[in-house]
């Protein structure tokens, strides 16, 4: 009896683990059932397939997956792996024995983007849409290499396919890529619904009206970032000032793990920490509604990474759209975004599913701990000019547009041995960038790229280095802003239409800089201008930039802390009050 029953003991953990495999393969089939036939649910049904050793079964999801959106890294390397257990070496050359049609051309073009080809991935693309001109898949890959090539020369047609589409409801551009090309709020928001029409509902949700009697308010924090990474280097000094006397946090990571001081400084800030990559949606959920959490706050939405399906369960009473995603969600289980008056004005509240929060100053929160390198490198050694005017973007290369580079062109052509600074990016984008430039009448020489510094404070030591910050227009600087700003180097914007546009006049109003903010491109140009050629007033501006950074609202973390603990008890105090979510703002605190 001894002898059976320690077998028995022992067999216990493989039948659970055989069960847990299963659940998780019951949940993808039904989220398949309910209608989400987007990438992410293929994805989901491939990797329970591949749990059960279905790995043939598996390709043919990914395959369907990658077909809807070959962009997506993470599905091809799985496939590939799917396919090595198989013994089966020709990991992505293998579409290019398929039958020459749209979808094979469109799964080559994914390959190709993930190999760095960026060129040859919109060849391939262009291809699959000679088979195929309505492929929605091709099409959207046709337009994400351009416009990660800078790529111009078809940008109008670009614009007018994408809003089209999502117009008709047909396809849309991934919903960070999408922010590059649109600054209509009504298009992102239209953007935003079409994805939201392909996610599972739950019509079981977890949590079932229950008011929760805790000493403490638990929030949990999701996120595939809690790593080094740009969100996570902005909140990670707001996890640190959460008042333990008042809230309990908990951290659940749905990314890498990457062994940075950044994410141990990131598990050591929470009261707990979960790591959520190797549990499946449904077992998150089901974790956090044990846990009982009060308030779930997601700072994914729509971005890479993303596990929508967690929240779409409503594990939690209070659900949260909040910091990396600049935008509605478009859907009924996210209660609350939280914002500001800048980025949402009244007028836009109309294209947001979510009730409003607005906090007093800025919604970005900032890390008063940022490491910085405490020596500045020369000129030379980051391959500026020793004298000159240097303008810097340090955004994306492909927030980068025809209509602000020609403006930044006019710049340089009025200011005498002025560069434009932009970040390291791919070598297509450079050739592109360089060549419009000579296209304009600059020489391609006075467009200089940051090489990657090896650690973000070498970064952000080099950028006292410049002298003024041309921000990117329809999707501005965000964290990028804050760089610059912590460095004391004055951003200049141009007030966009939609939130990603307007998110760096949110943060100069949080600083005390409102003269940096323009409102058309001419006024944007024009300032510039007289900006480079007054370098006593561009002092001035910088002085009090310097002068602000230790008095004004933007990097006081423990103030901004305050704040947002104050948007998560009214919402506490509202859902334990029986009341539905509904937009309310926040005081300023002193």
């Amino acid at each position: 009896m001894i002898q059976t029953a320690r077998c028995f003991s022992a067999s216990m953990p493989l039948i659970e683990d055989q069960n847990r495999k299963r659940r998780a393969l019951a949940d993808a089939e039904r989220a398949l059932a309910s209608g989400a036939g987007h990438p992410g649910a293929w994805r989901d049904l491939g990797d329970a397939l591949v749990a059960l050793d279905r790995r043939e079964e598996a390709i043919a999801c990914y395959d369907k997956a990658l077909a809807l959106a070959p962009d997506r890294a993470g599905v091809w390397r799985r496939r590939q792996a799917a396919i090595r257990s198989l013994a089966n070496k020709d990991g992505f050359e293998d579409v290019a024995a398929r039958p020459r049609d749209a979808d094979s051309w469109t799964m080559r073009a994914g390959a190709l983007w993930l190999a760095g080809h960026i060129t040859e991935a919109a060849e391939a693309s262009e291809r699959a849409l000679s088979f195929d001109h309505s492929h929605p898949a091709a099409a959207r890959m046709a337009i994400q290499c351009r416009l990660h090539a800078c790529d111009w020369r078809r940008r109008e047609e670009d614009k007018k396919r994408l809003e089209a589409a999502v117009r008709a409801g047909t396809f849309g551009l991934g919903m960070m890529d999408h922010r590059n090309l649109c600054d209509s709020e009504e298009e992102l928001r239209l953007g935003a619904e079409l994805v939201a029409r392909n996610l599972p509902l739950f019509p079981e949700p977890l949590w079932r009206g229950e008011r929760y009697r805790h000493d403490k308010i638990r929030i949990a924090y999701l996120s595939s970032d809690f790593r080094t990474h740009v969100v996570a280097s902005v909140i990670v000094g707001c996890f640190e000032h959460h008042d333990r006397t008042r809230f309990e946090t908990i951290g659940v990571s749905l990314g890498p793990e990457d062994g940075s001081d950044m994410r141990r400084r990131i598990e050591a800030a929470f009261d707990h920490f979960i790591d959520g990559r190797p549990l499946t949606d449904a077992e998150i959920a089901e974790r956090l509604r044990a846990l009982e959490v009060d308030i779930a706050v997601d700072l994914n939405g729509y971005t890479g990474g993303t596990r929508t399906a967690v929240l779409a369960r409503r594990p939690a009473p209070v659900q949260v759209n909040y910091l990396g995603y600049a935008g509605t969600m478009a859907v009924p289980f996210m209660d609350y975004i939280v914002a500001d008056r800048v980025v949402i004005p009244e007028a836009h509240r109309v294209h947001y599913s979510e009730q409003i929060v607005y906090l007093p100053h800025t919604y970005i929160p900032t890390d008063s701990r940022r490491p910085v390198a405490s020596n500045t490198p020369t000129r030379i050694e980051a391959g500026l000019p020793q004298n000159g005017f240097v303008f810097a973007c340090q955004n994306a290369a492909h927030k980068v547009g025809p209509e602000m580079f020609g403006v930044w062109m006019r710049l340089l052509h009025g200011i005498e041995r002025s560069v434009l600074w932009f970040r390291a990016t791919n070598d297509t984008a450079v050739a592109n960038l360089r060549r419009e430039a000579q296209n304009r009448g600059i020489s391609p020489e006075r467009l200089l790229f940051a090489q990657h510094a090896p650690r973000w404070e070498d970064h952000l030591a080099r950028l006292r280095l410049a002298n003024l910050f041309l921000d990117t227009l329809p999707y501005n600087a965000h964290a990028t802003a804050c760089d610059a700003l912590w460095e004391g180097l004055p951003v200049l914007t141009c007030l966009g239409n939609s939130w990603p546009g307007r998110v760096a006049a949110s943060v100069l109003y949080a600083i005390g800089l409102p003269e940096l903010i323009t409102h058309s491109l001419g006024d944007y140009e024009a300032l510039a201008l007289e900006l480079a050629n007054d370098p006593g007033r561009l002092a001035q501006i910088r002085s009090k930039l310097l002068r602000n950074r230790q008095s004004e609202p933007l990097f006081d973390t423990a103030r901004f802390t305050c704040h947002l603990e104050a948007a998560y008890r009214t919402m506490w105090e509202r859902q334990q009050a029986g009341l539905p979510p509904a937009s309310f703002a926040v005081g300023a605190m002193e």
